[in-house]
């Protein structure tokens, strides 16, 4: 099963001409399932869903309740922003969770649930959106936390362990992302572990989701980082979910354009239990 997670730059920048590139990228991993972040609706469309209408794939939306400071930033009211799951298999069922923030700095940041109906074993996905603002690590980890409660919610009885992906906006070693994983620190859920997919990464595979090598980003000034996350539970019977392989992509321009002021994160699960 190949998971992505990428943070697609909602309307920001040439939009029109990302959204092109956005789909080609896409189109050449193949992935069965899909967290998005930073996801655009406006006037009746849908960034997510015509990528799902174009790839042959399921949708499910979830909307940011407080979009207002986002569109501040762009002088158009009207678009909305959120995050999306594209899958290969029907959605049976979806939430979303609204993330704790502080009120001056709350910009309706949130989690999504989907349940896939994929082949032997349902899959318990999930794609966050974690505040970006640099010294607000404290902000990070409350989110953490509402977000591991999230996970323990809907996990179910499927044997198939949580696929937890987003753009968490901490690098790999601060408090937030320990939390999640359980096994640096005591986890946010007790007993619930949640594995970095890096962790199986080649030792001198590029990292940086947040690569200063891409314009958008170097605009910026900030230093290259890994800030987006593909986290797995521990694999089921006979090593379901098992991380087989993880790798950065949509790491260039296509024809000429970035994609995304993001390099999306790639992983490929075990589906059989041989």
């Amino acid at each position: 099963m190949r998971i992505v997670t990428w943070n697609v730059w909602w309307r920001f920048g040439p939009w029109q001409t990302r959204q092109k590139a956005i789909l080609t990228a896409l189109r050449e991993l193949r992935p069965d399932v899909v967290g998005l972040q930073e996801v655009w609706a406006a006037g009746g469309e849908n960034l997510a869903e015509w990528l799902a209408g174009e790839l042959g794939l399921h949708c499910a939306w979830g909307a940011s309740p407080a979009p207002e400071r986002w569109q501040r930033r762009i002088g158009d009211p009207t678009v909305g922003i959120g995050n999306a799951v594209l899958s290969r298999w029907p959605v049976l069922d979806q939430d979303v969770l609204p993330l704790p923030a502080p009120a001056d700095t709350d910009d309706g940041r949130l989690a999504l649930y989907a349940r896939l109906a994929a082949p032997g074993h349902e899959v318990p996905f999930f794609t966050a959106h974690f505040t970006s603002v640099p010294a607000a690590s404290a902000v990070r980890c409350d989110q953490a936390a509402a977000l591991a409660a999230f996970v323990a919610r809907h996990r179910g009885d499927t044997l198939f362990p949580p696929v937890v992906t987003g753009d968490l906006n901490a690098w790999p070693d601060s408090d937030e992302v320990r939390l999640l994983g359980g096994y640096k620190t005591a986890p946010a859920v007790p007993g619930q572990v949640l594995l970095d997919a890096w962790e199986y990464a080649a030792p001198a595979t590029p990292a940086a989701t947040w690569d200063t090598a891409n314009p958008y980003v170097a605009r910026t000034l900030e230093p290259s980082a890994r800030i987006d996350y593909i986290h797995v539970g521990p694999p089921g019977p006979g090593g379901l979910g098992h991380v087989r392989a993880v790798r950065r992509a949509c790491d260039g321009p296509v024809d000429g354009v970035w994609p995304s002021d993001h390099a999306a994160v790639v992983a490929d699960l075990r589906t059989d239990t041989a």
